[in-house]
Protein backbone atom coordinates (compact mmCIF):
# COMPACT_ATOMS: atom_id res chain seq x y z
CA UNK A 1 0.00 0.00 0.00
CA UNK A 2 1.16 3.34 -0.79
CA UNK A 3 0.45 6.79 0.36
CA UNK A 4 -0.47 10.05 -0.39
CA UNK A 5 -1.86 13.33 1.06
CA UNK A 6 -3.45 16.35 -0.18
CA UNK A 7 -1.59 19.55 -1.18
CA UNK A 8 -2.78 22.90 -2.47
CA UNK A 9 0.02 24.12 -5.07
CA UNK A 10 0.85 27.44 -4.90
CA UNK A 11 1.60 28.26 -8.38
CA UNK A 12 -2.76 27.76 -9.20
CA UNK A 13 -4.58 27.33 -5.97
CA UNK A 14 -5.05 23.79 -7.00
CA UNK A 15 -5.31 20.57 -4.93
CA UNK A 16 -2.97 17.28 -5.94
CA UNK A 17 -2.43 14.22 -3.94
CA UNK A 18 1.40 14.35 -3.46
CA UNK A 19 2.86 10.67 -2.51
CA UNK A 20 4.51 10.69 0.76
CA UNK A 21 6.56 8.00 2.94
CA UNK A 22 6.27 6.73 6.84
CA UNK A 23 8.01 5.84 9.05
CA UNK A 24 11.97 5.35 8.93
CA UNK A 25 13.92 4.35 5.51
CA UNK A 26 13.76 0.40 4.89
CA UNK A 27 17.69 -0.20 6.26
CA UNK A 28 20.39 -2.34 4.36
CA UNK A 29 20.59 -5.54 6.55
CA UNK A 30 15.97 -5.69 5.96
CA UNK A 31 17.20 -5.43 1.85
CA UNK A 32 19.78 -7.80 2.38
CA UNK A 33 17.71 -10.59 4.47
CA UNK A 34 15.32 -10.37 1.59
CA UNK A 35 17.50 -10.27 -1.28
CA UNK A 36 18.70 -13.54 0.77
CA UNK A 37 15.71 -15.09 0.53
CA UNK A 38 14.64 -14.63 -2.68
CA UNK A 39 18.52 -15.73 -3.80
CA UNK A 40 20.72 -18.87 -2.97
CA UNK A 41 22.98 -15.83 -1.81
CA UNK A 42 23.82 -15.70 2.54
CA UNK A 43 22.63 -12.64 4.16
CA UNK A 44 26.11 -11.72 5.20
CA UNK A 45 27.15 -12.20 1.33
CA UNK A 46 24.30 -9.75 0.34
CA UNK A 47 24.85 -7.45 3.37
CA UNK A 48 28.86 -6.98 2.14
CA UNK A 49 27.81 -6.38 -1.84
CA UNK A 50 24.73 -3.78 -0.58
CA UNK A 51 27.18 -2.09 1.57
CA UNK A 52 30.04 -1.89 -1.68
CA UNK A 53 27.46 -0.98 -4.16
CA UNK A 54 27.44 2.86 -3.42
CA UNK A 55 31.39 3.08 -3.44
CA UNK A 56 31.64 1.03 -6.65
CA UNK A 57 28.91 2.71 -8.50
CA UNK A 58 30.22 6.69 -8.10
CA UNK A 59 33.77 5.20 -8.63
CA UNK A 60 32.35 4.44 -12.54
CA UNK A 61 30.38 7.46 -12.51
CA UNK A 62 33.47 9.79 -11.30
CA UNK A 63 35.35 8.59 -14.59
CA UNK A 64 32.04 9.62 -16.59
CA UNK A 65 29.96 6.15 -16.79
CA UNK A 66 26.80 5.35 -16.70
CA UNK A 67 25.55 2.73 -14.06
CA UNK A 68 22.57 0.71 -15.24
CA UNK A 69 21.71 -2.22 -12.43
CA UNK A 70 19.71 -4.77 -14.10
CA UNK A 71 16.15 -4.66 -12.90
CA UNK A 72 16.80 -1.31 -11.14
CA UNK A 73 17.61 1.32 -13.40
CA UNK A 74 20.55 3.56 -14.89
CA UNK A 75 22.41 6.60 -12.35
CA UNK A 76 24.72 8.96 -13.90
CA UNK A 77 25.71 12.52 -12.66
CA UNK A 78 24.62 15.99 -13.34
CA UNK A 79 26.33 19.11 -12.44
CA UNK A 80 24.68 22.25 -10.27
CA UNK A 81 26.39 25.70 -11.87
CA UNK A 82 26.73 28.67 -10.15
CA UNK A 83 24.37 30.56 -12.28
CA UNK A 84 27.34 32.36 -13.87
CA UNK A 85 26.92 31.70 -17.28
CA UNK A 86 29.82 33.40 -19.74
CA UNK A 87 29.09 34.46 -23.29
CA UNK A 88 31.63 31.51 -25.52
CA UNK A 89 32.11 28.16 -25.28
CA UNK A 90 35.59 28.86 -24.69
CA UNK A 91 35.02 30.29 -21.22
CA UNK A 92 33.59 27.25 -19.96
CA UNK A 93 35.21 25.43 -16.90
CA UNK A 94 34.73 23.39 -13.98
CA UNK A 95 35.13 26.53 -12.07
CA UNK A 96 31.70 27.02 -12.58
CA UNK A 97 30.09 23.48 -11.60
CA UNK A 98 29.63 24.27 -7.62
CA UNK A 99 27.45 20.77 -7.15
CA UNK A 100 26.91 17.28 -8.42
CA UNK A 101 23.43 15.66 -8.45
CA UNK A 102 22.58 12.12 -9.05
CA UNK A 103 20.26 11.06 -11.43
CA UNK A 104 18.23 8.17 -11.67
CA UNK A 105 16.04 6.41 -14.21
CA UNK A 106 14.24 3.47 -13.97
CA UNK A 107 14.64 0.52 -16.12
CA UNK A 108 11.51 0.23 -18.49
CA UNK A 109 10.76 -2.50 -20.61
CA UNK A 110 9.12 -2.03 -23.99
CA UNK A 111 7.05 -4.34 -26.35
CA UNK A 112 7.95 -4.61 -30.24
CA UNK A 113 6.13 -1.27 -30.71
CA UNK A 114 7.89 0.83 -28.06
CA UNK A 115 5.45 1.06 -25.67
CA UNK A 116 6.51 0.46 -22.18
CA UNK A 117 4.71 -2.57 -20.86
CA UNK A 118 6.58 -2.64 -17.28
CA UNK A 119 9.16 0.05 -15.25
CA UNK A 120 11.12 -1.20 -12.38
CA UNK A 121 10.08 -0.73 -9.29
CA UNK A 122 6.87 0.49 -10.10
CA UNK A 123 4.21 -1.86 -9.37
CA UNK A 124 1.43 -1.39 -11.92
CA UNK A 125 -1.28 -2.41 -8.88
CA UNK A 126 0.46 0.58 -6.19
CA UNK A 127 -2.91 0.71 -4.08
CA UNK A 128 -3.26 4.18 -3.00
CA UNK A 129 -4.24 5.31 0.29
CA UNK A 130 -4.85 8.42 1.47
CA UNK A 131 -2.90 9.19 4.91
CA UNK A 132 -5.80 11.34 6.59
CA UNK A 133 -8.19 8.50 6.08
CA UNK A 134 -5.66 6.30 7.46
CA UNK A 135 -4.94 8.78 11.15
CA UNK A 136 -8.57 9.46 11.17
CA UNK A 137 -9.90 6.24 11.36
CA UNK A 138 -11.19 6.59 7.75
CA UNK A 139 -12.95 9.67 8.47
CA UNK A 140 -11.14 12.63 6.24
CA UNK A 141 -11.64 16.08 6.13
CA UNK A 142 -11.79 18.00 3.31
CA UNK A 143 -13.32 15.18 0.88
CA UNK A 144 -14.02 15.14 -2.48
CA UNK A 145 -16.91 18.06 -3.11
CA UNK A 146 -18.56 16.10 -5.90
CA UNK A 147 -19.74 13.11 -3.76
CA UNK A 148 -17.37 10.58 -5.09
CA UNK A 149 -14.94 8.24 -3.66
CA UNK A 150 -11.86 6.24 -4.43
CA UNK A 151 -12.77 3.09 -3.30
CA UNK A 152 -14.31 1.30 -0.62
CA UNK A 153 -14.50 3.69 2.25
CA UNK A 154 -16.44 1.30 4.33
CA UNK A 155 -13.47 -0.80 5.07
CA UNK A 156 -11.07 -0.61 7.63
CA UNK A 157 -7.41 -0.03 6.14
CA UNK A 158 -6.29 -1.12 9.83
CA UNK A 159 -7.73 -4.14 9.57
Amino acid sequence: MAFYKKFQSKLNDLWYPKAITIGTPIATDKVADKLSLLSTVTRGDTYAVLKNLGGVMADYMAMGRTVKIEGVGTFYYTTATNKKGVATSAEVNSAQINGIRVRFIPEVKRSSSKQITTRSMVDVDVDWTDIEKLANGGNSSGGNPDGGNDGDQGENPLG
